[in-house]
């Protein structure tokens, strides 16, 4: 029986072009760093609906975040997973550490991130983690100033990690030699 839908739709998690999740392979298992529960009280009781904040990279310095929401968890994961793959940005890294010390902000919080010499690990709050080992770096110690919502940490470190430039591109930037 031929499917009404359409020759490619309704077949499963596969893609138009048939490759399931094999377009994936170049990223790490994504890290799901909180799931938020939301109820809404209508007539009958209470209705729930969930989203998630999920992190994903490739552990050679790209990283994104997402957060999806739905009725049920693993959907909510599932469009958080999208939402990754669609906000990686590019970092400049300094072997297995950041070039230099930022602070990143994002509403109330702020993300301090300083550069450990190798061997010292990741110093850092879950969330904080989850997107540096992500990124692959491997060696930083962070400090968490202000507000501690998940959500806000994942932002604010991403908007530091942004920002980090190596001595090379500043040169180039600037149009000048750095001593």
């Amino acid at each position: 029986m031929a499917n009404p839908r359409g020759s490619n739709q309704g077949r499963g998690r596969r893609g138009r072009d048939g490759q399931g999740d094999q377009a994936d392979s170049e990223f790490r298992e994504p890290t799901v760093v909180t799931i938020n529960r939301c109820a809404a009280v209508v007539k009958g009781g209470r209705r729930f609906s969930f989203s998630a904040l999920v992190v994903m990279g490739d552990g050679r310095g790209r990283v994104g975040h997402g957060f999806g929401k739905a009725k049920d968890v693993a959907g909510a994961i599932e469009k958080g997973n999208k939402d990754a793959r669609r906000n990686m940005v590019k970092i400049a890294m300094a072997g297995s550490t950041i070039p230099h010390q930022i602070v990143g902000r994002f509403g109330a919080a702020r993300v301090k991130l300083r550069p450990a010499p190798k061997g010292r690990g990741i110093v850092a709050c879950a969330a904080v983690r989850a997107v540096l080992e992500h990124a692959g770096i491997h060696d930083i110690v962070t400090k968490s100033l202000g507000n501690n919502n998940p959500i806000n940490l994942v932002k604010a470190t991403l908007d530091a990690i942004s920002r980090l430039r190596t001595k090379e591109q500043v040169e180039a930037l600037r149009g000048v030699k750095i001593g």
